[in-house]
């Protein structure tokens, strides 16, 4: 009974935050909404038995992208009613759009169908009594271990290509050079002129 009342408050709030992230003319309220409906599939992933994977939605789209967007249009003072005066004549457009969509989703939703050993799958892969965010770090940090190691070795190669390739020296670029900022001498910062009378410098 819980659980039950639990999934409809949960998919309630996905629904109501999408809905009103769209809908809010305030931003702000927007990214408030956006942020409940975040939460509220994280609830719905721990009803389903993937810890993990709320607490990634919590980490990554709650605590940084979410706040990000909150911030950042709490900080531009950008017109949207100016950005919303053309949207009328997109609206038959993207009302055809949401048909598509919605029609899709039907298809899809409405054949859907569980494979028959779906569940004896998912217990062979899932040892007895392991949660599912310990039973994923078996699998990478056992099973895959050397893969998982060399997929992030792989990464930080390519970080560290794309610093070289950004802080190459090119002539005629002018740069900055935060220790010769530093270390430079305040009496020889400014040079005075003598400006005699009637003459320019």
């Amino acid at each position: 009974m819980i659980v039950t009342l639990a999934f409809y408050l949960f998919a309630l709030g996905v629904l109501g935050g999408g809905l009103f992230t769209v809908l809010s003319r305030n931003p702000v309220h927007s990214v408030l909404f956006l942020i409940l409906s975040f939460f509220s599939a994280a609830g719905l992933f721990v009803l389903l038995g993937a810890e993990f994977i709320a607490m990634l939605l919590m980490i990554v789209y709650v605590g940084a992208v979410a706040v990000l967007f909150l911030f950042v249009v709490m900080m531009l003072d950008v017109d949207f009613a100016e950005l919303k005066a053309g949207m009328a004549q997109y609206m038959p457009v993207a009302l055809a759009i949401g048909i598509v969509l919605l029609m899709s989703l039907g298809l899809a939703f409405g054949d859907w169908q569980a494979a028959d050993g779906a569940e004896a799958a998912r217990a062979a892969v899932t040892p007895e009594g392991v949660e599912n965010t310990a039973a994923l770090g078996l699998v990478l940090y056992e099973q895959y271990f050397m893969i998982f190691q060399l997929a992030g070795l792989i990464l930080f190669v390519a970080m560290i290509g794309a610093i070289v390739l950004t802080l190459r020296h090119r002539e005629g670029i002018k740069r900055q050079n935060v220790l010769e900022q530093m270390w430079r001498d305040p009496g020889k910062a400014i040079e005075m002129k003598d400006v005699k009378p009637g003459q320019g410098l």
